[in-house]
């Protein structure tokens, strides 16, 4: 089944990796002392308030003192849980900050492969044929606007609303407003036809 979907890639453990993974390590030993040591002192506590009450005041004298000996421990080990989380925050700081760098280092190298493909003599001899470009457009605007007289001006205007009202203005034909004559029912029949009709039972007559 495994070889079915491959072989899982293996991560790189790098030094700054076993560093981190060490110092969790410690801590968590530390703040695993720290529990066992907080119970203890409360279970002292609880005792030494036993012995007085029965009246042996040095036995919970002596029980006290270690209780605040251990407190004093704690605190140390408080301060070393303090400073290994410090220090694992540093260590994975430096990594995000290496792998800025390394970003930083991908990006000047490829600025560094365009710039070679596109020199500064280049670069200049592009803007200075845009600036020439533009200068030249600039003289012919000038050129044109100063062949033409106010009066030429006011007639190009007026040759262009006219054109725009034309357009907007085309006339259609105009619809009669004379009604048409109605159309027969039936075709008038020929004068001819009707002589035919009126001859024909004449020369049936004459046969008989």
């Amino acid at each position: 089944m495994g070889n079915l979907f491959g072989k899982k890639k293996a991560t790189r453990v790098t030094e700054h990796d076993k560093a981190v993974l060490q110092l969790k390590q410690q801590r968590d030993k530390l703040k695993q002392y720290q529990k066992k040591i907080t119970l203890r002192m409360e279970n002292e506590r609880q005792l030494a308030k036993q012995l007085i009450k029965d009246g042996k005041k040095e036995k919970a004298l002596l029980l006290l003192k270690k209780k605040r000996y251990q407190d004093q421990l704690l605190d140390k080990t408080e301060n070393q849980i303090s400073n290994l989380e410090r220090m694992v925050q540093d260590i994975e700081f430096t990594q995000i900050e290496m792998k800025v760098i390394e970003g930083l280092k991908v990006g000047n190298d490829c600025l560094k492969k365009m710039h070679e493909m596109l020199s500064i003599e280049e670069v200049e001899k592009i803007m200075d044929e845009t600036q020439d470009a533009i200068e030249y457009q600039k003289q012919i605007d000038e050129m044109l606007a100063g062949s033409l007289t106010q009066e030429d001006e006011e007639a190009v205007l007026a040759e262009l609303e006219a054109i725009t009202q034309g357009e907007a203005d085309l006339e259609l034909p105009e619809v009669p407003e004379e009604e048409l004559p109605e159309v027969p029912e039936q075709e008038p029949v020929r004068e001819k036809e009707k002589e035919k009709v009126k001859k024909k039972p004449e020369r049936e007559m004459l046969a008989v």
